[in-house]
């Protein structure tokens, strides 16, 4: 993004948080906010469709993208193994712009090459909990209808039964030894090498088009389906970074001139904590580094292995990973951004961080629904630290 003066330092809070404001989304600036066709606001520039959003992160071309385990996929990788599936979830199985792909997996890179290539193929990507049952996921397909099931092995037995009621087509992930009779199923493993040359299909959503189904968590009874437009979530795809960019100023620093985040993924993917992390990580060209289930002894380690940057989680792993990291002695020099979500956070948390860190970690919360796409408020750096319990 262009350079931007940081404001004086010694303004008074509120004044700074509005000049700050003025300077990112004020007529012409690198966030600048208009009243759309439909009266609502949205970003006057950047991606318009999910699809013109990860057509950018091409460009990063051999930069680490998705490290689990041993296997790292660079944003070339990713890219052209979205594209090749795309390319089949259209010619083999004859799907159509507007269908329903569900995806259906644990944490793994092939979650996001799974997702990212229904929206190159037109699709809408319909995420589910990996955690249901079979009853709750039979109830989520009879809702959303999808054309093809993209599933790990560990969730086929709980789709296999309405996959053979309807006929819809399956791509299975992961699945070795697993087998299901009267499928109409295809193994991720058998499908030929992307080619790195190979384009996606050639189709253009428009703004307004369907994008996403992300059904909420049903605390109040059965997941609703909250069905979101491309245009919504590529403006929730900019919305870390302009959070990035304002506590960026708000630190006297000038955006966009830090390295790429490294990011530890602590939420999983279906929930929409998740793409505020790694839509803010896809718009910087950073990193992705996986984690099987949550260990916070085992998440210590990936932080120090893979010089992670950025820790995003609900407040409970949060207080478990400052647990582990205080019995260590010196904490991961690499840590610079700390952040909790989904629930409130204890305003102890930031009091412990900064007494582990001083202010070389940054304490960050955010807010934000499954209806709106993601995160939508923040309260970090300074202003968290003088009142946490406003977070």
């Amino acid at each position: 993004m262009p350079h931007t003066n940081p404001p004086p330092s010694g303004q008074p809070d509120s004044e700074r948080a509005e000049r700050i404001h003025a300077l990112l989304a004020g007529p012409g600036a690198p966030f600048a906010v208009v009243r759309g066709e439909q009266g609502a606001l949205e970003y006057a520039d950047g991606p318009r469709t999910l699809r013109e959003f990860v057509e950018t992160t091409w460009a990063y071309g051999d930069a680490p993208f998705l490290i689990a385990g041993e296997r790292t996929y660079t944003y070339g990788e990713f890219f052209a193994a979205a594209s090749a599936l795309a390319v089949r979830l259209r010619e083999r199985y004859g799907l159509r712009s507007g269908d329903r792909a569900v995806i259906a997996m644990r944490n793994h890179p092939e979650w996001q090459i799974a997702f990212w290539a229904a929206q190159l193929a037109g699709l809408v990507a319909v995420p589910l909990n990996a955690w249901w049952t079979e009853d709750e996921f039979v109830h989520a397909l009879d809702d959303c209808e999808p054309g093809v099931l993209l599933v790990d092995g560990e969730r086929l037995d709980r789709v296999a039964g309405w996959a053979r009621r309807t006929g819809a087509y399956v791509v299975l992930f992961h699945g070795a030894g697993r087998t299901a009779e009267g499928l109409r199923l295809d193994r991720y493993d058998d499908f030929p090498a992307p080619d790195p040359l190979a384009a996606p299909p050639d189709v253009e959503p428009r703004p307004e088009d369907d994008a996403t189904i992300l059904y909420t968590s049903g605390t109040t009874g059965r997941p609703k389906g909250a069905v979101a437009t491309h245009l919504a979530q590529a403006g929730a795809a900019l919305n870390p970074r302009y959070q990035a960019a304002a506590s960026a100023l708000g630190r006297g620093a000038v955006p966009g001139m830090g390295p790429a985040p490294v990011s530890l993924m602590t939420f999983p993917f279906f929930h929409v904590a998740a793409f505020t992390s790694f839509y803010g990580v896809m718009a910087a060209g950073g990193t992705l580094v996986l984690m099987d289930k949550w260990d916070a002894d085992e998440a210590l380690r990936l932080i120090r292995a893979h010089r992670v940057t950025h820790f995003a989680g609900v407040p409970t792993t949060a207080l478990q990973l400052l647990d582990a990291d205080e019995g260590t002695g010196d904490g991961p020099a690499s840590l610079t951004l700390f952040s909790t979500g989904g629930a409130a956070p204890p305003p102890a948390l930031v009091a412990r961080l900064t007494a582990r860190y001083g202010k070389r970690v940054e304490p960050r919360n955010g807010y934000g629904l499954t209806e709106t796409s993601g995160g939508v408020l923040a309260h970090f750096g300074d202003d968290y630290r003088a009142d946490p319990a406003g977070a």
